[in-house]
């Protein structure tokens, strides 16, 4: 699986902070590494410079092998929660389609 990491204008990832979040997304997706070909992090900050709840946003899109692009996203006080919410998100999507392939 390769992951791209792509971030908004108010963000800079550093390489630890960078592999630390590919650690957490193979930990959480690992098992679909056969399955998933191309998974792509998009990190940002809805209010851009401003304080406020819930404004860190992580969208996950996956590339599934012979599918269609599967996409979430999750909001938290951190990139850290956004991106664990987006991972338990798209891992209840993807165990989903491997139920619907194996039922054919």
């Amino acid at each position: 699986m390769t992951i791209q990491l792509n971030t908004d204008k108010n963000l800079t990832i550093h390489q630890e902070y960078e592999e630390k979040i590919k650690n957490e997304i193979n930990e959480g997706l690992g098992m679909f590494d056969d399955l998933i070909t191309r998974l792509e992090v998009h990190l940002s900050d809805e209010n851009g410079s401003k304080e406020g709840l819930d404004d860190k946003r992580c969208l996950l899109e996956a590339r599934i092998s012979g599918r269609e692009p599967v996409a979430v996203s999750s909001l938290g006080n951190s990139y850290d929660f956004a991106l664990r919410g987006a991972i338990t998100k798209l891992k209840s999507r993807v165990e989903t389609i491997v139920g619907k392939i194996k039922a054919r």
